[in-house]
């Protein structure tokens, strides 16, 4: 839905703050009851479309995406700033969601099971909810949206999208390529606004039976909040604080790519993002400078540009954020052992990969999210302290492991409480078929992605069927 009148929404290229890409109205109060109205009006009839028939929407949308996924990428890095090769990889993952979805079409449903009475036949069906809404943040814009409202409308349900109203237009073309699909109108309907009343509206909307929200720890909990006043149930990502691990045996080449990949790639604006590398004292030193030498090669610029690899923050607000705690850590006594050269860059939000040594599990740049391109490095006398130091934060997302060592590995996979382990690689992301989530502050409710994710948006019906 695009609302007339004078847009409010104009956003900026943040490698270019004076190019200026376009502008939406953001949505009000009576386009928020509007949308959802619509939504509800259309959802019985693709709640009556068969599973299967909803799987072809998907998958003719899937590829569309595949069909678009350069332009796809070039909107992401204009929008968000992330470099191009992020972008597509972005792009890839959001193909790979809706295409699994997709076949989730000719699974979907529930269970038989044998019954206590010998002329009974029981089984379970699921049923979708109804009208949804989901909300995603700015930092994967085309991604997170895919990953959310492919489960919501393989499972039946109508969806009402809320992006980020800093980058509003990469989801606004998701919806185009999904009507392009075949997908009936009003079942997918994009609201472009900033928190506030129409957020809070939409909320509160008696017809929306679900939220799903991607976000700031304290956003998803006032959310989670004000739903169970109405007995809504909600799912939310949430923050990270992303350890490394790097025990005495590890290979130093392979942990310095993935360590410096996760903590530099799109910025460090992701949620599963290295902010913390926890070293063991004896091979510190040799790790750090592998990891300054590695990033020493970076190239920030533009994300458009084939040669970037980290690009600019996505608002000013966000680079604010991150240099105030650059101050903090320096106040706190951690060392800065390299920040990169920024050079003759145009008019933008930059901020330079930066490396911080000496960082204790105490100070606030080891304990609060940053986002952005900030690595901690945390030295620990062995395992046992290098596990101990990765739970020591309210967060539990992801972390990963560097060692050959398989007892440490599967102390590890044991020890460590987050949502998200990974061994030998980088902490980043996942594959779409398996469950997408963290444990404490970093989640409330059900993971996303993979099979389970449809579970959040549909209810079981156990079914008792007397034939005697």
């Amino acid at each position: 839905m695009q609302p007339s009148g004078t847009h409010d929404l104009v956003r900026s290229n943040p490698a270019s703050t004076d190019q200026v890409l376009g502008g939406l109205r953001s949505a009000d109060l009576e386009l928020v009851q509007a949308a959802v109205r619509t939504a509800a009006e259309a959802w019985p009839a693709w709640r009556n479309t068969a599973a299967p028939a909803r799987g072809r929407v998907l998958l003719e949308a899937a590829r569309l995406m595949d069909r678009h996924r350069e332009e796809l990428a070039r909107l992401i890095s204009l929008e968000e700033g992330k470099a191009i090769k992020d972008s597509r990889a972005e792009v890839q993952r959001s193909i790979n969601i809706v295409e699994f979805m997709s076949g989730e079409g000719r699974r979907f449903g529930g269970y038989t099971s044998g019954s206590e009475s010998a002329t009974k036949f029981a089984f379970t069906t699921r049923q979708p909810l109804g009208v949804v809404a989901c909300i995603t943040p700015w930092n994967f814009p085309l991604a997170i949206p895919a990953w959310k409202i492919a489960p919501a409308l393989i499972a039946g349900n109508a969806v009402i999208l809320k992006p980020a109203s800093a980058t509003p237009a990469s989801a606004v073309r998701l919806a185009e390529l999904f009507q392009a699909a075949g997908l009936p109108d009003g079942i997918l309907n994009v609201l472009a606004a900033r928190g506030g009343p129409a957020a809070e509206a939409l909320l509160d909307a008696e017809q929306v039976q679900a939220v799903s929200l991607t976000g700031h720890t304290s956003t998803g909990r006032h959310v989670a909040a004000r739903c169970a006043a109405r007995g809504v149930p909600v799912q939310a990502e949430l923050g990270g604080k992303n350890a490394a691990i790097v025990l005495a045996d590890a290979d130093l080449d392979l942990a310095t790519a993935g360590i410096v990949d996760g903590a530099f790639g799109s910025t460090g604006q992701r949620c599963t993002a290295t902010s913390r590398t926890i070293v063991v004292e004896s091979i510190a030193d040799k790790l750090l400078d592998k990891i300054v030498a590695r990033a020493r090669q970076l190239t920030v610029g533009p994300g458009v540009e084939e040669s970037t690899d980290v690009g600019p923050a996505v608002t000013a607000e966000q680079r604010e954020s991150v240099l105030h705690y650059l101050e903090v850590g320096r106040q706190e006594g951690a060392r800065d052992v390299y920040t990169a050269p920024l050079g003759d860059l145009p008019r933008g939000h930059w901020l330079a990969p930066t490396v911080l040594d000496r960082v204790q599990p105490s100070m606030r740049v080891a304990r609060e999210e940053i986002f952005g391109p900030v690595l901690s490095v945390i030295r620990v006398p062995d395992s046992d302290s290098a596990f101990e130091a990765a739970n020591s934060v309210e967060y539990g997302l992801a972390a990963s492991v560097y060692t050959c060592d398989v007892r440490a590995i599967f102390q590890f996979v044991d020890r460590v409480d987050v949502g998200i382990a990974h061994v030998n690689q980088p902490t980043l992301g996942g594959e779409v078929h398996l469950p997408f989530g963290g444990v404490k502050a970093s989640g409330i409710g059900p993971h996303e992605q993979g099979r389970d994710a449809i579970d959040f948006f549909t209810k079981v019906k156990s079914v008792y069927i007397n034939y005697a």
